[in-house]
């Protein structure tokens, strides 16, 4: 048989005081004595009291809690930020639920339903791979309940968003690789249907314009990014008559299966290809060569997204307007891609 739930009036009724008295001393009230408060205290613990703190937020409209929706969790980008979030938010009394959409729109739709009733005071979403629609934000939107996108942005949904300069980290890297001599530069890359995809491969574009080479189509590579599709996608590259002098990945753990690979066929790094990857994960640096990449500051985005939020709910800003914020990043030059001393 489950135990009763204790409650405040039993407290109450075991130390002889009133539910008032009891109320206040597990609130710490400066009314309440310390001899008193103790007393309340050691019985709660004893008797195994919780607060109802869903109940009393509900009569404050307010839940201090914070919705996040993420792709996945297993990666370290992803991890940095919501350290960065769960930083700020913590440090001024919030919570976090934190939910995966496994790369699926349908998924994404039932965790921000679920947000939603757990009356949630915010929400913060890097959107799945397949999203298309971006309805099923609007019930947050109506009831003027903050939305800040990172990362994956919904696009024409009036929200604040958070990014990173991804045509010019995706310039960089490729400017990069054809000073150190690549002609012929393979790009393997995201769904470009998502906006950090799609700005890394146009800023690869123009890199190449701007150095007088020609965009060739075979060169470009866009996939999940999963283990197998990489492994794929690579054994093809490997089976041309004619292999690139360079690779651009945007993420480093393909970056770092890609180098793998290619060493496993023959191939030297960098001298006979040359490799930059994305987000400056611990497993470039610990590869041989390490990989060269773009440091993509997480933990920093997490932290604005954060303040930011915190700032509107505290009536200091305003998310009704919509904006972007906009972060640098940094290319980190390592042996994978360095051919010129």
């Amino acid at each position: 048989m489950q135990k009763k739930e204790i409650t405040i009036y039993d407290l109450a009724e075991r130390l002889n005081i009133s539910a008032t008295t009891v109320s206040r001393g597990l609130q710490d009230h400066p009314a309440i004595n310390k001899k008193t408060k103790k007393r309340i205290a050691d019985l709660a613990v004893e008797l195994g009291y919780r607060s109802n703190k869903f109940a009393s937020n509900l009569r404050k409209q307010k839940t201090n809690t914070i919705g996040v929706i993420v792709p996945r969790l297993n990666s370290l980008f992803m991890s940095s930020v919501l350290s960065g979030i769960e930083k700020i938010l913590n440090n001024s009394g919030y919570n976090l639920i934190i939910s995966q959409s496994f790369e699926h729109e349908a998924k994404e739709k039932a965790n921000a339903l679920t947000m939603f009733n757990s009356r949630v005071d915010g929400l913060i979403v890097s959107l799945a791979a397949d999203t298309q629609d971006y309805s099923h934000f609007d019930m947050m939107i109506s009831k003027a309940i903050p939305v800040i996108f990172f990362d994956r942005i919904a696009e024409g949904v009036g929200a604040t968003k958070v990014v990173i300069d991804n045509f010019k980290a995706g310039y960089n890297a490729t400017s990069h690789l054809i000073e150190q001599g690549c002609k012929s530069i393979l790009h393997l890359t995201g769904n470009t249907a998502r906006n950090v995809y799609r700005d890394r491969f146009e800023g690869y574009k123009r890199a190449l314009l701007d150095h007088d080479l020609v965009f060739d189509p075979e060169l470009y590579i866009s996939n999940e990014l999963t283990e197998q599709e990489v492994q794929k996608s690579i054994a093809e590259v490997l089976k041309r008559d004619k292999l690139p002098d360079g690779l651009f990945v945007t993420n480093d753990s393909s970056a770092a299966f890609a180098l793998t690979l290619l060493k496993e066929a023959g191939l030297s790094v960098p001298e006979d290809i040359a490799i930059v990857g994305f987000n400056n994960d611990l497993i470039s640096r610990v590869t041989e060569p390490a990989i060269s990449t773009i440091n993509y500051p997480g933990n920093e985005m997490g932290e604005n997204i954060a303040r930011i939020l915190i700032n509107h709910l505290d009536g200091q800003g305003d998310l009704s307007f919509t904006s972007t914020v906009v972060l640098d990043t940094e290319l980190i030059v390592r042996a994978s891609s360095l051919r010129k001393k």
